[in-house]
């Protein structure tokens, strides 16, 4: 019986993994042959930050960082220091569990929990890849964070972590619910916040932060268009369809 209820469950998960002939196995090769495409396109805007644009670029975004320090107050160290909260990375990764369980659990699909491993995974996985193959020294100032490995500038994990936690929830909340919720669309300015507050504190160059917003969103897109469209609709969800179809006599 035991063996019958998890084969039951497999049975159940990939068949809610499936969609107009696709297999799930289709849909996750896809996700990693997006994911190395992406991966591959973040270390090479690295290796071109770190060599042949190293003196150009790398000199702007010196400059910058040093008026940026010049610009530095007790008041603004504090509000630095609660905006960069917002990409933390172990908060961060306690917000995707509990967004990716509670949508999960509320609409009884393993497709919510399957789209937040996705996207903060690749997320993670970019971040460590390109961080240990393009070493980037931090910017010349005076780092309000620290314990920071000083060679891994490139790219900005916090920005990276905002995106997955707000944009997964906008996402999740614009697909899952009735009513068009224009309110979080403000929650996607919060990895801007942890930009800004990552330049002030020193702990990365701008054109860091700047990979970091362009890759993690188209990321987090990608996710959405291979796992959750046309597994959830709008509204009521995939999940209800069954549910609203008139009964057979």
């Amino acid at each position: 019986m035991a063996a019958m209820d998890v084969e039951g469950s497999a049975s159940f998960a990939e068949g809610q993994l499936e969609e107009h002939g696709r297999s799930w196995q289709r849909t996750l090769g896809l996700v990693v042959l997006a994911w190395a495409v992406l991966c591959g396109f973040v270390v090479a805007i690295g290796w071109l930050l770190t060599h042949p644009l190293r003196g150009s670029v790398g000199e702007a975004d010196d400059d910058l960082a040093l008026w940026i320090a010049d610009q530095r107050t007790p008041t603004l160290d504090d509000v630095a220091f609660a905006g960069q909260l917002v990409g933390d990375t172990l908060a961060g990764q306690i917000g995707l569990v509990l967004i990716a369980v509670g949508f999960s659990l509320w609409r009884r699909s393993v497709v919510p929990a399957v789209f937040v491993g996705l996207v903060e995974a690749g997320l993670l996985g970019i971040y460590l890849v390109a961080g240990n193959l393009i070493p980037r020294d931090r910017p010349p100032v005076k780092v309000l964070d620290p314990g920071l490995v000083p060679d891994h500038s490139f790219p900005s994990g916090h920005v990276a972590t905002a995106t997955a936690i707000y944009g997964t929830l906008v996402v999740l909340t614009w697909t899952y619910t009735k009513g068009r919720h224009r309110w979080m669309a403000a929650l996607l300015v919060l990895p801007v916040v942890a930009l800004v507050a990552r330049l002030y504190q020193g702990a990365h160059h701008l054109s860091d932060v700047l990979t970091s917003l362009v890759y993690a969103p188209v990321w987090l897109a990608t996710v959405t268009f291979l796992v959750l469209w046309g597994r959830a609709a709008p509204g009521p969800g995939l999940d209800n369809r069954r549910d609203e179809e008139p009964a057979t006599v």
